[in-house]
C-alpha cells in the first residue's frame, strides 16, 4: 500500500537533477499508485453503496432525488475509471522510460507540469498547439 507519507517522504524533484533520473521515477511512481489507490477505494465505496440501497419509497421528487444522485455517482466514477487507464499508461510510460517526454517533440515535459498533472503526455507548448487546433477544427 502506498501512502502519502511515502510519496513525500522529504525528496522532491528538482530542475537541476538529470530529467528522470531514477529517484524522480520512483517519486512520480509512487504519486500515481497513490494516487490510482485513492480512485480505487472511491469505487468500492460506490459498488458498495450501490448494493446496499434501499428501495426508496416517497413521492417522486424523493425517488427523483435518489435516481439523480446514482446517477451523478455512476458518471463520476465512470471519470475515474477512464483517468485510472491514463494513469496505468503513465506508469507502463515509467517502466519503459518513455515518462515525464513530450509524445509530440520528444523533449522533457517539466517537473513542474508533472507534478500538476502526473499523467501528462504534452509538454505545455504541445497541449497549447493542440488545443488550438481542436478550436480550429471545432470552428
Amino acid at each position: 500500500m502506498v501512502t502519502k507519507t511515502t510519496i513525500s517522504s522529504k525528496y522532491k524533484p528538482k530542475a537541476s537533477e538529470p530529467f528522470m533520473n531514477s529517484k524522480q521515477k520512483q517519486y512520480f511512481k509512487q504519486k500515481l499508485l497513490f494516487w490510482k489507490e485513492t480512485l480505487l477505494k472511491g469505487s468500492t465505496e460506490t459498488i458498495t453503496n450501490l448494493k446496499e440501497d434501499k428501495e426508496v419509497s416517497g413521492d417522486f421528487a424523493d425517488i427523483a432525488s435518489a435516481e439523480s444522485t446514482k446517477a451523478i455517482e455512476l458518471r463520476t466514477r465512470d471519470r475515474e475509471r477512464k483517468l485510472i487507464n491514463k494513469i496505468n499508461e503513465a506508469l507502463k510510460r515509467i517502466e519503459n522510460n518513455t515518462y515525464g517526454y513530450c509524445e509530440i517533440t520528444g523533449k522533457p515535459i517539466g517537473l513542474k507540469r508533472l507534478e500538476a498533472r502526473p499523467i501528462a503526455t504534452l509538454s505545455i507548448e504541445a497541449q497549447e498547439m493542440h488545443e488550438n487546433q481542436e478550436q480550429i477544427n471545432s470552428d
